[in-house]
């Protein structure tokens, strides 16, 4: 077997160690856990130790443990232990103090637009590019935008499983009281913002409630972020340049954004205080006609026996852009990377990447191109109806305060949550959010810096 080794580069653990605490005193909720060093485990005689760190619980966690389930039956000399963490700041400050350490797990599961402020190079080691491909693995297998983000100065950090895109969900029934649906029971398509206010009024004439469903306020709530970048993209506009260290918002693009967004709570077009369970409860209690969100609760309402379907956000302002994350495999830094243990993490990655049709069944867009024309994921509905988005999402500016679970995200969903309750206005949100954001931007990377 092939020996590969990835010499040391990590800081001293002090410095790195601190750095993550503050980190992760920046992110979402969450206590921050304890050091994550990964203990050796036992593993019987012949076989090849393999830990896998992941943050999937729910649906996805049922999810993943199926496949791994999958991949242990096929891999009998394999001495997989997986361990699922808990969301947010938890995982990514024990996952740092691990790779802190060099004695991480592994692989592990990273949110691909957080790479850049989770110290490549130190903690986290490149993929071996050759080994993949041995393994049947290419850039040419993935989305470029997808796996140009995975890369840092000319090394592979991460390679992606999938998107996780804004999607908008629809009550079949309502819908076609509406008069919204075609001969072929789907969506007629909408083109524009005022074709969107007609369809969403048309369909609250026919339950008498606003027919749109989105979060707007709640405890570290991020929907209203979520729908902003979607939209905002949809302008062409951006949030920074290239670097990530200099503001390029357009007034004129996010005011024409925000102003639409106070439109549809004001004209009654959409529920004006949901936090995000109450989303979920309106749509699946039948109550609205639309739902903007996460395409990972397809499983909630496919359990509920629900009416619906789902569809790509429409195209309102010029662009057929939704904001996105994607779910990525990542090698945490250790000290002596090498031997078997790393081509069996390679090797792994490659098989659950081509096992992705399970995956899927959670509503994710498999990252792996190959995955989406297969008759299995193409059954899946209605999954398989938004899949060609996986060509106009819209991740994060690569700071290392952005992405999941990320500080950006509550500190700009406080802020435009005002613009849909009605708090602050569409001036008013965006002069809060640009000084939110220089803030961030003035605040040192707490992982960043020489050892």
């Amino acid at each position: 077997m092939r020996r590969t080794s990835v010499p040391d580069r990590a800081p001293s653990r002090r410095r790195v160690l601190g750095g993550v605490a503050a980190l992760a005193a920046m992110t979402a909720t969450g206590t921050a856990g304890t050091a994550g060093c990964a203990a050796p485990a036992a593993v019987g005689a012949g076989r090849t130790r393999l830990r896998f760190w992941h943050l999937y619980g729910g649906g996805d966690g049922v999810n993943m443990r199926t496949m791994l389930d999958a991949y242990r039956a096929a891999h009998p000399g394999i001495a997989l232990r997986a361990s699922t963490l808990q969301w947010g700041a938890p995982y990514y400050t024990k996952l740092g103090m691990a790779g802190a350490g060099g004695r991480a797990p592994e692989v592990a599961a990273l949110h691909l637009a957080r790479l850049p402020g989770f110290g490549p190079g130190r903690l986290l080691d490149p993929f071996d590019l050759d080994l993949l491909a041995e393994h049947g693995l290419s850039e040419k297998d993935f989305p470029a935008d997808l796996w140009r983000r995975g890369r840092i100065d000319g090394a592979q950090y991460a390679v992606p499983l999938d998107t996780h895109p804004m999607v908008l969900y629809y009550n079949t029934d309502i819908c076609r009281k509406a008069g919204l649906l075609g001969a072929d029971g789907k969506l007629k398509p909408i083109r524009g913002a005022e074709e969107f206010a007609a369809a969403l009024r048309a369909a609250g004439k026919a339950t008498g409630r606003p027919a749109l469903a989105v979060e707007t306020l709640g405890a570290g709530t991020v929907g209203p972020w979520r729908l902003f970048s979607t939209l905002y993209s949809q302008t062409g506009g951006t949030l920074l340049d290239e670097t990530a260290t200099r503001i390029t918002i357009d007034d004129t693009r996010a005011l024409t954004v925000l102003r639409f967004m106070r439109r549809l709570t004001e004209e009654g077009l959409a529920h004006r205080r949901l936090d995000y369970n109450g989303t979920v409860g309106v749509f699946g209690g039948g109550e609205t006609a639309f739902l903007l969100g996460g395409e990972w609760e397809v499983s909630t309402f496919t359990n509920l026996d629900l009416p619906f379907s789902m569809t790509r956000v429409p195209n309102l302002f010029g662009r057929p852009t939704a904001q996105a994350d994607s779910h990525c495999f990542v090698l945490p830094h250790q000290r002596d990377r090498g031997g078997e243990s790393n081509e069996a993490a390679h090797a792994f990655v490659a098989w659950m990447l081509k096992n992705t049709v399970e995956w899927a069944k959670g509503g994710h867009v498999p990252a792996y191109l190959p995955t989406l024309e297969k008759p299995g994921y193409l059954e899946l509905e209605p999954q398989s109806e938004y899949r060609s988005v996986i060509d106009d999402v819209v991740l994060d500016p690569p700071a290392w305060f952005a992405g999941s679970a990320s500080s950006m995200w509550i500190e700009l969903g406080a802020v435009l949550s005002g613009v849909l309750t009605g708090s602050r206005t569409p001036q008013g949100a965006l002069d809060e959010a640009r000084a939110r954001l220089q803030t961030l931007l003035d605040t040192p990377d707490p992982l960043g810096g020489d050892a």
